[in-house]
């Protein structure tokens, strides 16, 4: 009799086990099964790359406001601090579209990644230096560190500029290309000057930081929403596009209708600035999707 009930209870742990382990391997199946699908999805959707700045607000808008949804397009967000990680994501193919500048976008074309210029957006920078190195104009820019990117907007702005005055010294372009490590080193005093999109200007000129030179007082329009022409050739990729740009044109007029107050929340969330920032930035007007002008993507690819 003992030895029956021995016998039964180690049939139990052994029916106990092996439950377990059908249980675990099912739910490797399934995991594999839903990670397939997500890849399956993935690889539909039109996948665009943003950077924490103010032109990318109506994609924001876009995608969390569900337009995209409601018009039945599946967009992924893929998200970065440098521009040139993003390129790095189109030029390999990883993402459709990204959001970026004339400069950097005819040097990738340059090297043969074709691309569709969607629309130009409202991009801006400042020059913007360190209030304790005491630089309020640019021919105090000699001997001085100023934070860009190459190939860039930045590198464009900052040569146009200093081209316009008699320096003693030479400049030092530092290449910092993270957005938000180039803020920081500004608030944390390490670096002398640099070029700022928003709201990360804002952010800066709230600390105390002096503006010495304005791309939109230059007349530099270089802001672009560009993607791959052969990821989205076919009539399924260019009618998904065709829904972007409706989406990115209703969330315009949302900005524009509301006003930054009424996306606080949406700009700290994408762009880790607090509702001072907020309430600071300066008043800007969303346009609809249009293509650059002409002599701007000339100027850029010079």
């Amino acid at each position: 009799m003992n030895f029956l009930k021995k016998y039964t209870f180690y049939f139990i742990i052994l029916l106990f086990f092996c439950s377990c382990g059908r249980s675990a391997e099912e739910q490797k199946r399934i995991s594999r099964a839903q990670q397939d699908s997500l890849r399956v999805k993935d690889s539909l959707a039109l996948k665009v790359a943003v950077l924490p700045t103010l032109d990318c607000l109506p994609i924001f808008v876009a995608k969390d406001s569900h337009l995209f949804d409601t018009l039945g397009v599946d967009v992924h967000l893929r998200f970065f601090n440098a521009q040139m990680d993003c390129d790095t994501a189109i030029a390999g193919g990883g993402i459709e579209g990204y959001v970026t500048d004339l400069v950097r976008a005819q040097r990738l074309s340059k090297q043969g990644v074709s691309l569709e210029y969607v629309t130009a957006t409202n991009a801006s920078w400042q020059l913007i230096a360190n209030r304790k190195a005491r630089l309020r104009r640019l021919g105090q820019l000699g001997d001085k560190m100023v934070a860009m990117t190459r190939y860039s907007a930045t590198d464009y702005l900052t040569q146009q500029t200093l081209d316009t005055v008699k320096l003693q010294e030479k400049v030092f372009h530092i290449q910092i290309n993270n957005v938000k490590l180039r803020l920081a080193m500004l608030l944390n005093n390490e670096m002398d000057a640099m070029w700022l999109p928003e709201p990360q200007a804002t952010k800066a000129r709230l600390h105390g930081h002096n503006v010495l030179a304005d791309s939109r007082k230059l007349g530099v329009n270089f802001g672009v929403i560009a993607f791959r022409k052969d990821k989205v050739a076919g009539q399924r990729r260019s009618g998904q596009l065709q829904k972007i740009v409706q989406a990115y044109n209703m969330a315009c007029d949302s900005i524009n209708k509301n006003g930054f107050k009424h996306y606080a929340k949406l700009l700290q969330k994408y762009t880790d600035v607090d509702t001072k920032v907020v309430g600071a930035l300066p008043l800007l007007k969303y346009e609809h999707a249009h293509k650059p002008l002409a002599k701007d993507v000339l100027k850029a690819a010079e």
